[in-house]
C-alpha cells in the first residue's frame, strides 16, 4: 500500500515569472530536507492545489526532478521520492568535500569581490531566519542558493553544476529533529561566519569551517 503523507506547508506562488523554476527549487528542497518523504507517492494535481497553481508547471517540475534522480514516475499515480543508501550519502559527502573545501580555500586566498559578499549576506541571514522559523524547505533552498553563488566566484561553471547535482542528490533527514531541539540555528550561523572569514581572507579558517560544515550535514543531519 502507498504510504499517506500529511499535507505539506507549501507557499502559494500565484503566477510569477519563472514559475516552473521556482516550483522545481521548492520541491527539490522538500525532497532534500525529507519534507517529501521517501517512498511516498505524490500527484501533480495534489501538489498544485497546495501551491495554488495549475498542475502543468508542477508536473514539469517533477519531471525535472526525475532527471536529477530525486523522484521516479509511478504510472497513473504520480511521483515517488527516491531514497539513497547510506553508502550513497557517504559518497556524495566525500565528493562535496573534495570539491567545495579546496575551492572555498582558494576563494579566501584570492579574495571575493566585496559586492558579492554583500549579496551573500542576506542569503546567510535568510538561512538563519528559516532555521528560527522551522521553515525547512526555505532553509534548504536558500542554503543551496548561497553555496552555489559563492562557488560561482571560482569562475568554473562546470564545478558549480557538479556541486549542484551532488547537493540535490543528498538528503538531510534530521533537519526537523534539529529544528525542534533548537539546534539548527547555531549551525546555520556558520554561513555568516564563513563570509567573515572570506572577507578577512583567512584561508585556513575558511577551509576548516567548510570542512566542518559538510561533516555536519552528513554526520548529524543525514543520519
Amino acid at each position: 500500500m502507498t504510504e499517506e503523507q500529511p499535507p505539506l506547508v507549501l507557499p502559494s506562488f500565484g503566477v510569477p515569472r519563472n514559475l516552473r523554476e521556482r516550483i522545481t527549487e521548492t520541491l527539490r528542497a522538500a525532497v532534500i530536507s525529507g519534507e517529501l518523504r521517501p517512498g511516498a507517492v505524490h500527484s501533480a494535481p495534489h501538489l498544485a492545489a497546495q501551491f495554488g497553481v495549475s498542475a502543468t508547471p508542477v508536473r514539469e517540475a517533477m519531471l525535472d526532478l526525475v532527471k536529477e534522480g530525486l523522484v521516479d514516475t509511478v504510472r497513473n499515480k504520480g511521483f515517488r521520492v527516491t531514497e539513497p543508501s547510506e553508502k550513497d550519502l557517504d559518497d556524495l559527502s566525500e565528493l562535496r568535500a573534495l570539491i567545495e573545501v579546496p575551492t572555498v580555500r582558494r576563494l579566501a586566498e584570492t579574495g571575493v569581490d566585496p559586492q558579492v559578499l554583500a549579496r551573500l549576506r542576506p542569503l546567510a541571514a535568510g538561512i538563519e531566519r528559516a532555521a528560527v522559523e522551522h521553515d525547512l524547505i526555505a532553509h534548504v533552498a536558500t542554503d543551496m542558493q548561497f553555496h552555489l553563488m559563492l562557488l560561482a566566484e571560482a569562475g568554473n561553471p562546470q564545478l558549480v553544476e557538479v556541486v549542484r547535482s551532488l547537493r540535490a542528490r543528498s538528503r538531510i533527514y534530521g533537519l526537523r529533529r534539529l529544528a525542534e531541539r533548537e539546534e539548527l540555528v547555531p549551525s546555520s550561523a556558520e554561513h555568516a561566519q564563513l563570509l567573515d572569514l572570506l572577507e578577512a581572507r583567512d584561508a585556513d579558517g575558511a577551509q576548516a569551517l567548510m570542512d566542518r560544515h559538510i561533516r555536519h550535514v552528513r554526520g548529524i543531519w543525514a543520519g
